[in-house]
């Protein structure tokens, strides 16, 4: 399916450099996994992408599933790793969510779950929202959205929604990618999380491993392509870094399906601990 659509969004005015790199990613070789009758879970490793390798994990569902139910988790104060969110919920995925206090812990921007906020965004000293502050993920009556909310010192606040989770850069508003600040965090290439929603009402789940010899990271502009050929209307950055983590139940030893960047020497068990997840469970 995804092959298919992939083909179909290639546009005859990019680049040559750019055209090469949206061909060969329609015609990369995805492992394809079922999780749940409603839920795919694919994964591919890529040779070049961007003139560097890549490893990517995508979770694929249908938005407002009847079945199951998209939700956010928070442990609060303390850290703990994703695959301890996803078991401990007893969910059948799970995704590390936004920014947080590595140190203290809890989250840095706002979260809001089923009506009570827990965190709030952090502004500085003159009330202004950095990027990554402007956006968010909203859940209501089973249905996940991201909207933009610009540099106001409350509108996180003000949004009705039950459940919130501010976080960001957004990369895709209605189709169209969002304008990024050239500075570091966006112009480098690190491991990157990454949640959309895609034309065909589905929500894409994302991570691009980075950091290590077999996968070397996305800049938030090469991620936004990414999501483009995955055919996403709206896409927002989550955590990465070290945090970038996928955890899908009855996985292999611990359920986590990339290679987090704190275990230098590729494995999958060496997760770091997060405050807030995103999750998908049975109802």
């Amino acid at each position: 399916m995804l092959r298919t659509l992939f083909a179909l969004l290639l546009v005859p005015v990019l680049s040559r450099a750019q055209l090469a790199d949206s061909v060969r990613f329609a015609r990369v070789d995805w492992t394809k996994n079922e999780i749940d009758k409603h839920v795919s879970w694919q994964t591919v490793s890529i040779d070049s992408l961007f003139g560097a390798k890549q490893h990517i994990n995508v979770l694929s569902f249908k938005n407002r599933p009847r079945r199951l139910r998209i939700v956010f988790a928070s442990a609060g104060d303390s850290l703990k790793k994703t695959s301890w969110f996803g078991q401990q919920h007893q969910a059948i995925a799970a995704v590390n969510g936004t920014f947080f206090d590595t140190k203290q812990g809890g989250s840095v921007d706002m979260i809001r779950i089923d009506g009570q906020t827990l965190d709030t965004t952090i502004l500085d000293k003159k009330q202004n929202r950095v990027e990554h502050r402007q956006a968010a993920i909203v859940i209501e009556r089973n249905k996940l959205s991201i909207v933009y909310g610009g540099t106001g010192p409350r509108w996180d606040q003000e949004r009705p929604e039950p459940n919130v989770m501010v976080t960001g850069p957004l990369l895709l508003l209605n189709g169209q990618p969002h304008p990024l600040l050239k500075n570091a965090f966006n112009d480098n290439r690190h491991p990157r999380t990454c949640a959309c929603v895609t034309t065909d009402r589905r929500v894409l789940w994302l991570t691009a491993d980075g950091r290590h010899a077999n996968a070397t990271g996305l800049s938030l502009p090469e991620l936004t392509k990414v999501m483009q050929w995955l055919g996403c209307r709206d896409a927002i950055n989550l955590d990465g870094g070290g945090s970038t983590t996928i955890w899908l139940a009855g996985q292999g030893e611990n359920g986590v399906v990339n290679y987090p960047s704190d275990g230098k020497n590729w494995v999958r068990t060496v997760e770091r601990p997060v405050s807030n997840v995103l999750l998908l469970k049975q109802k």
